[in-house]
């Protein structure tokens, strides 16, 4: 028995968090940001792959029966290497899973013109993960994605809701829509980008199905563990959240505040 592990570079995934807490509030939670090697979104396959690796060994190791890769890039660069190479020999009874899957089965059911852009880090985009698994569930998607290295530091300095934020936002929403302007459903491909979703929303044409991951995730999260009972009776229902980070605490605390809007504490670890 165990918490549930969430894992992150660092502070977007508290968004995922959220939305699990609020949706399965009766769990435990062990959350894990790797604040000190923040950002991975232009970090190479190996680094992200190696640095992702030691954070599932550390949860797997602290009990966890289930890890859920809560950083678009791990997912992208790292998630099916874990899976396939590394679980089996660390714990075969455990399982790691990520967040591009419940947005990839999403969209083809919300996109009406069948052309979706995805906005999201440079690691997230140059993977072509969301371009692969889109092509092999919905293949009559026509996909555009777009880099935003911008709009992490905005969010991380506190500066998403600044008028200074405006022109970073336009900027890349603009370079999208030129690229192609039938796009109906926007996918916010990083965890960071929900906290500038006001922002976004004055940028972009009416109507504009936006898709956050928080709430598809924790709803996918339900049903996996409806469909794994063997994985959910080994999940610790005491609806406690620990804070886990390879960063000062106290600097945790604070940038968390940003994402959560509540106090928290954290301890602080190393995986190396």
């Amino acid at each position: 028995m165990g918490p549930i592990g969430v894992f992150d570079s660092g502070y977007g995934g508290l968004t995922i968090l959220e939305e699990f807490q609020r949706q399965l509030p009766g769990y435990d939670y062990l959350y894990l940001g790797d604040n000190a090697r923040t950002p991975y979104g232009n970090r190479s396959f190996n680094v992200v792959y190696e640095y992702t690796l030691e954070a599932v060994r550390y949860l797997l190791g602290s009990g966890c029966p289930l890890v859920i890769l809560a950083c678009n890039t791990a997912s992208a660069k790292a998630l099916r290497s874990i899976q396939q190479n590394d679980l089996p020999a660390l714990a075969p009874d455990s399982r790691v899973l990520g967040i591009l899957r419940p947005t990839v089965e999403a969209v083809g059911r919300i996109t009406r013109s069948g052309h979706v852009g995805l906005l999201g880090t440079q690691g997230t985009v140059q993977s072509g993960s969301y371009a692969i698994e889109i092509s092999k569930f919905h293949p009559e998607i026509q996909l555009t994605s777009l880099a935003c290295p911008m709009w992490v530091p905005l969010v991380e300095c506190g500066e998403h809701n600044s008028p200074g934020a405006d022109f970073f936002v336009a900027q890349y929403l603009d370079r999208l829509f030129a690229a192609d302007p039938q796009i109906d459903t926007l996918i916010l491909g990083c965890t960071h980008y929900p906290l500038l979703l006001p922002k976004i929303r004055q940028h972009t044409p009416r109507g504009l199905n936006i898709i956050t991951q928080g709430p598809l995730v924790a709803a996918s999260l339900a049903d996996y563990l409806r469909r794994h009972p063997e994985i959910e009776s080994r999940c610790n229902r005491g609806g406690q959240t620990r804070y886990l980070t390879t960063e000062a605490s106290r600097k945790f605390e604070e940038m968390a505040s940003v994402f959560t809007r509540k106090k928290i504490s954290a301890h602080q670890i190393s995986l190396i």
